[in-house]
């Protein structure tokens, strides 16, 4: 690879740095090509990028935008990696549990770290911890139904208290 054509791939890394929020670096060596085939077509089913690119270029990128930032995720940078580029803060932890739980005798992909929402998490350990990421929809959700909740609450009160009023109204005066 020529100075130029490397030079090309940092440029079109850093674009992806710069586009998306959330990163995965993992290892996908002794992967199959049917495997990472299958892996590609999972990740782009659920508008998950998935990029190869050597460290050096890697960390040169990451280096260009923001070396302070990034700083937590050059000691993932080796050995093979891939890059997982996605909006959703945990879709890229999802596809690889289900890929690994899909091929059974497999550990690969291996998380080797994520950038998620400027927070670094290192080693396949995280995984799972990713997983249980709330996204901003789930969290926007859950606080919508905990406003509800309240407002529920007094409804349904009034209504109980409106029944029973009507019931006593209804009953026959003992005379």
């Amino acid at each position: 690879m020529n100075k130029e054509q490397k030079n090309d791939v940092i440029e079109l890394l850093k674009s992806k740095f710069t586009q998306y929020n959330n990163f995965y670096i993992t290892n996908t060596e002794s992967l199959s090509v049917e495997q990472i085939n299958n892996l590609r077509r999972t990740c782009f089913d659920k508008q998950v990028e998935l990029k190869v690119a050597k460290n050096t270029l890697i960390k040169k990128a990451l280096e260009s935008l923001d070396s302070e930032k990034y700083a937590g995720v050059y000691e993932a940078l080796h050995g093979v990696t891939a890059l997982m580029f996605s909006d959703s803060p945990k879709e890229p932890a999802l596809i690889i549990s289900a890929f690994r739980k899909a091929n059974a005798k497999l550990e690969k992909p291996v998380l080797k770290a994520a950038f998620v929402a400027d927070e670094v998490y290192l080693g396949d350990n995280e995984l799972v911890n990713l997983t249980k990421i709330k996204t901003k929809n789930e969290l926007i959700g859950e606080v919508l139904g905990l406003l509800q909740s309240p407002a529920k609450r007094v409804i349904a009160a009034l209504l109980e208290k409106g029944k029973k009023e009507e019931a006593g109204a209804e009953a026959p005066a003992a005379e």
